[in-house]
């Protein structure tokens, strides 16, 4: 009995082993197989949605175009829609440049007046008389745009010379090392040669740059990659990684003097569409000046005030204080019968000739970034309010703006102490003040706004 127990225990245990063994397989079979079919239906959804991207940017009849959940098991369309944009770069007829009819000079104040022993400002030192007289148009103004002698913002001499020859800019920026350049796609023989693309880029973004991927240097030491033309900046004029960023996205006629067309994209994109294309699409075809895309989320620049505040993307006081000067002012929110689809813009692409009304805008735009938050969609729909009618304006379907390019993440996400703080005493007490931007929200306003209520905000989208 007790070799017939032992005897039928081995064979159990072996039974038991086998049984295991098997169970093991049959787990690593079933996720490989697993794995398979997710990584199938991950290369069908990209390749699908490649071909509909491709589709969309060529023809007037293409389809949403759909990307794949993060499981690749179903789909979400990424609200991108045809762009009815020409057929062929080749064959796009350049037109005569617009000509200025309202404001026909418009020359800078250059020298910035500050007490003695202090140093320039990059944006000059505007009074609150000074910024109400710019949004009052003349043949001849000058206003304040940034560049006060020796505030900063200097580029190297061969960079200055090679740029003089820049009419037609693709332009974009890289502050802090938080990106590196992207590669533009379909890009036509002619714009190659036309177009100048321009990557402004401050020192430490050069270095990253330098240290992570192929840089080339000319004959006359100028730096590429790529396409891409390096340009780079020294003597940052602000604190504020994200503040030195606005100087070459809105002040591009500052800084390329000679360009009479630019399209700005973010230094987080890559381009899709030919750029004498999109110049044709939104600029020409309408006889427009100044083109950028509706805000997919918000109408309201107060909407838009309210999001950064949740998303913690500046000071909530700050914000507050900055909608509280522009409802006084007069800035009602965004309503459907107002001559423009939005308040609010898609800021990442901005498409521009460069006639002195549209340089007028942003040079306002701009000193309105500098006295206040730099968070540019708050400020852009009030000097476009400011404005009315002069400048020929375009704002385009937010899902034409989507097809224009691909978004890339960041190398690493920006934050700063400044926009998590709640308080004015938590700013001043910790020494979040910035020193060299947004001084006019540290500066007595000429009216009481104490008795000022902001209008209450209706949130339209979850995403905002």
């Amino acid at each position: 009995m007790a070799r017939r127990s032992k005897g039928g225990g081995d064979a159990a245990a072996a039974a038991k082993a086998v049984w295991r063994r098997g169970a093991v397989r049959l787990v690593l079979v079933s996720a490989i197989a697993w794995a398979l079919l997710v990584l199938l239906a991950l290369a069908f959804n990209l390749w699908s949605s490649s071909v509909s991207f491709l589709s969309a940017l060529c023809k007037s009849d293409s389809k949403v175009l759909y990307a794949p959940d993060p499981m690749g098991l179903s789909s979400k369309p990424l609200h991108r829609c045809s762009i009815p944009v020409a057929d062929d770069p080749d064959a796009v007829v350049i037109p005569k440049r617009t000509p200025n009819a309202i404001v026909k000079k418009l020359p800078y104040i250059t020298v910035d007046k500050q007490d003695k022993g202090t140093p320039p400002l990059f944006g000059g030192r505007q009074n609150w008389k000074q910024r109400e007289e710019s949004f009052k148009l003349n043949a001849t103004m000058k206003v304040h745009c940034g560049f006060m002698k020796n505030s900063g913002a200097d580029m190297d001499d061969v960079d200055v010379e090679y740029i003089k020859k820049c009419k037609f800019v693709v332009a974009s920026g890289i502050f802090d090392g938080y990106d590196i350049p992207h590669q533009p796609s379909n890009i036509s023989l002619r714009s190659q040669k036309l177009f100048c693309f321009l990557m402004v880029v401050d020192e430490v973004s050069l270095d990253f740059i330098e240290n992570n991927i192929t840089v080339k240097v000319d004959s006359a030491g100028g730096k590429w990659v790529g396409i891409w033309r390096l340009i780079t900046i020294h003597r940052l004029p602000f604190d504020e990684p994200r503040r030195n960023g606005k100087v070459p996205k809105i002040l591009t006629h500052r800084l390329f003097p000679q360009a009479w067309y630019s399209i700005w994209i973010d230094g987080k994109m890559e381009l899709m569409v030919d750029p004498l294309l999109i110049l044709e699409r939104y600029l020409w075809r309408g006889k427009y000046t100044f083109a950028v895309a509706v805000h997919k989320h918000h109408r309201s620049i107060y909407e838009e005030g309210d999001a950064i505040k949740r998303r913690k993307r500046y000071a909530r006081p700050l914000v507050d204080l900055q909608m509280k000067i522009y409802y006084h002012e007069g800035m009602e929110p965004w309503e459907a019968n107002k001559r423009m689809p939005s308040d609010v813009p898609e800021g990442a692409v901005l498409i521009r000739e460069h006639t002195t009304i549209a340089d007028l805008f942003s040079c306002l735009w701009f000193n309105e970034v500098n006295l206040f938050t730099p968070r540019d969609q708050l400020s852009f729909g009030y000097v476009l309010h400011r404005l009315g009618d002069a400048l020929r304006f375009f704002m385009f379907p937010n899902c034409e703006y989507n097809s224009l390019f691909i978004l890339h993440r960041h190398t690493r996400e920006h934050s700063s102490k400044v926009e998590w703080a709640k308080t004015i005493d938590e700013i001043v007490k910790k020494g979040l003040k910035e020193s060299r931007g947004g001084l006019g929200l540290w500066t007595p306003y000429p009216a009481d706004l104490s008795s000022v209520e902001l209008p209450t905000v209706k949130r339209t989208s979850q995403a905002g």
